[in-house]
């Protein structure tokens, strides 16, 4: 009886312990941050267990919007570069990591840029997606992501594209001719729809892939 006892305090305590670490994760609330472009040229979004979303802006001004908690947040930081930086932030004891993830909803990054505007951008996280569309970078492109995949449509870079994932698919459209290219393409486990390197061109598409496929197409405008 006693032995029985002592297991059912346990139990209970258990479910206590849950249900506090629950509680703990439907404190968010949605936050944004706003940017005048003439102050931003540059942008680096380095986080983890994150989707993000990118598009157009609407009214030409930088919009990045998100949910952010107690325990979990952001790190917003413009340099004197005019480089934005946004980074996570976390304060979790060691019991906050039980009782899984917060809601999709609460984990993703909505990015709005004006087009035509960023020099360079980018963005890298795990265990979720990046997704971005119609998008003019007149510079450096950077998407990485372990654990999720990288999915775009209508890219338009300027000078470099550089794809990572691992554990993921690439999947996406380049506005310009497969000619404007020379690519370095690292395919591990996978599929793949380009080569492995191709001179010519004066852009730079760099690919690495780990488990994962590779599709990309060269469009018109």
């Amino acid at each position: 009886m006693k032995k029985l006892f002592f297991i059912s305090i346990l139990m209970l305590m258990g479910v206590a312990l849950l249900t506090g670490c629950s509680n703990s994760k439907d404190d968010f609330q949605q936050e944004g941050y706003t940017a005048d472009p003439a102050q931003i040229k540059e942008i680096n979004i380095n986080v983890r267990d994150r989707k993000i979303e990118v598009s157009i802006s609407r009214d030409n001004q930088i919009h990045i919007d998100y949910h952010k908690s107690s325990k979990e947040y952001y790190d917003i930081v413009v340099s004197d570069n005019n480089m934005l930086t946004m980074t996570a932030a976390s304060n979790k004891d060691l019991k906050d990591y039980i009782g899984g993830k917060a809601s999709g909803r609460n984990r993703t990054i909505y990015l709005q840029i004006p087009e035509e505007f960023l020099s360079s951008l980018v963005l890298s996280t795990t265990n979720e997606d990046i997704l971005l569309s119609n998008l003019t970078i007149t510079d450096n492109l950077s998407l990485s992501t372990n654990g999720g995949d990288i999915v775009f449509e209508k890219l338009n870079v300027g000078n470099a594209l550089a794809l990572k994932t691992k554990n993921g698919d690439i999947n996406g459209t380049i506005i310009g001719s497969y000619d404007d290219y020379f690519i370095s393409c690292d395919i591990k486990k996978g599929e793949s729809n380009l080569p492995s390197n191709k001179d010519g061109g004066s852009k730079a598409l760099n690919v690495s892939n780990n488990n994962g496929d590779t599709e990309i197409e060269f469009i018109n405008e």
